[in-house]
Formats: structure tokens, C-alpha cells, sequence
């Protein structure tokens, strides 16, 4: 699942890539929890790159992701991570810096 950024006036684009496991419900719920947030906060800013550590374990090591669902923000320096189902949106927009008002 791939969206193409497009830039909004308030945000910084995002580009995000989440580590999952299949269709396990703690992967699934994570999908469904970022792509709501994107939708609801980072409407025209944000891509989201999902891969499934089932079909890329290589990628996954690489990485250093241990565990699932494991969300990064690519091209942040120094990384950004969150790990778990990203129930709290506001948690997450938090960590990037990103008042839930603001946008």
C-alpha cells in the first residue's frame, strides 16, 4: 500500500514505513490506525510504505526492526520509531512533533 506525498502548507511531508507481521491483528489494527491518522492529520502530506517482515525478513534485519508493528519515519535524523498497534494517535503525532490541532 503506497501513497504519493503531496505537500500541505501547516506540515513538513512524512514519509512512513511500517514493519508488520502478515495478517496478524496486531499488524492489521496498526494499518488501519496509520492510515486513519495520515487520512485525519497528514492528508496531503504523507506516504506510507508497508512491509511485511514474513516476505522480507532480510529487509527487516537489515533494519534492525525485532519486533512487530514497528513504525519508522524514513529520512529522520535521528531515527524515529514507535513500536506497538499506534492506538493513540495523539501519542504518535506527538512524537513527530505534530500538535492533533495544528493540522
Amino acid at each position: 500500500m503506497r501513497e504519493q506525498p503531496v505537500m500541505h502548507d501547516a506540515v513538513r511531508p512524512f514519509t512512513f514505513r511500517l514493519y508488520v507481521a502478515g495478517q496478524a491483528p496486531n499488524s492489521q489494527r496498526a494499518i488501519g490506525n496509520l492510515t486513519a491518522l495520515c487520512r485525519r492529520h497528514l492528508a496531503d502530506c504523507s506516504c506510507i510504505e508497508i512491509v511485511d517482515v514474513f516476505e522480507n525478513p532480510k529487509r527487516a534485519l537489515a533494519d534492525g526492526v525485532l519486533m512487530t508493528p514497528y513504525l519508522v519515519v524514513a529520512a529522520e535524523a535521528p531515527i524515529l520509531a514507535i513500536a506497538g498497534d499506534l492506538t493513540e494517535p495523539s501519542a504518535v503525532l506527538d512524537a513527530l512533533g505534530i500538535a492533533p490541532d495544528a493540522v
